[in-house]
């Protein structure tokens, strides 16, 4: 009988794709194995087309409340028979899936979840870069020597959008409930428009509840263009192959470009620690100040003009 693997990773797409590395290692060790992964559904497509899963399954995230939601998910625990778990999310949420499996056996499980058997026991895990820290993780549980992800697998045309040759990635926008992430849209506009100058076409991405503001940036740069909530995730990454540089807000799509190689120039505030959290690439530029409101533009049209020559 194949032995039956589970990796819990429910996000966010920063997590998802700093998570690479440890996907195929496991992949690597259970080469055998049908693995499969317990994700949101905004993961679920691209993580189907990935080399590291066989199974997808959405993870339908059941509020304190909704005990049907909880109720099918532990049967849907229970009647796998996963032998092994590697619950990468180390959350409260996913840490107490382990006690879904109640009364019956519980599975080798490497994770922190209170009395499983492969425990991240180290006291200062929070402390550590997300990439160490999970690296660690699954040499506690007996997978050494996990690399750096790798992204090659991933293919997307993105000749529909009809770019220039040159084109810079703009990120402007984040979370709407950790506004002391973001930098000014104006600054941002400011940068566009220095790229433009130089001949480098302005490209500001964003999911859908960015559109009116990208949009809105994007219109008062003459060759520019907003891409916000139009692309997959497999085309942020084919677009940061292709494009200059791109810079941006601590999120996601910029875990994204720095993954490519990309030029990838990220702002940060005293709203999260990139000792903890920061891109990694063959080619990352952090800016870090308290507020971001007090970061010049031409601080970082210093970087761009020195990337666009």
């Amino acid at each position: 009988m194949t032995k039956k693997i589970l990796v819990i990773k429910l996000g966010a797409l920063g997590d998802f794709v700093q998570a690479a590395g440890p996907f195929a290692a496991i992949r690597q060790h259970h080469q055998d194995a049908e693995i499969t992964l317990l994700t949101a559904s905004a993961f679920a497509e691209f993580a189907g087309t990935s080399p590291w899963f066989d199974k997808i399954e959405i993870d339908n995230r059941p509020s304190a409340l909704q005990f049907g939601g909880w109720l099918a998910l532990r049967s849907w625990l229970r009647a796998q028979n996963f032998p092994r778990v590697y619950d990468l999310q180390t959350s409260d949420r996913s840490g107490f899936y382990y006690q879904l499996f109640w009364p019956s056996s519980k599975p080798d499980w490497s994770g922190i979840a209170p009395g499983c058997s492969h425990p991240h026991s180290n006291a200062r895990r929070d402390f550590m870069h997300t990439i160490e820290r999970q690296q660690e993780q699954l040499s506690m549980a007996g997978i050494a020597g996990v690399e750096t992800g790798d992204f090659s697998w991933v293919t997307a045309d993105i000749g529909r959008f009809g770019l220039t040759e040159n084109f810079a990635l703009i990120l402007a926008g984040g979370a709407a409930h950790r506004p002391g992430k973001r930098w000014a849209g104006e600054k941002y506009q400011a940068v566009a428009k220095h790229l433009a100058a130089h001949q480098i076409q302005p490209i500001f991405l964003g999911g859908e509840e960015e559109r009116s503001l990208l949009t809105g940036l994007s219109a008062e740069v003459p060759g520019s263009m907003s891409l916000a909530g139009e692309t997959t995730i497999s085309e942020l990454f084919a677009l940061a192959r292709e494009a200059n540089l791109a810079i941006g807000n601590d999120t996601g799509p910029m875990h994204v470009a720095a993954a490519t190689g990309c030029k990838t120039i990220v702002l940060y505030s005293a709203a999260s620690d990139p000792a903890l959290c920061a891109q990694r690439g063959a080619d990352v530029t952090i800016h870090r100040v308290e507020y971001l409101k007090d970061l010049a533009v031409e601080t970082v049209t210093s970087d761009l003009a020195l990337a666009a020559t």
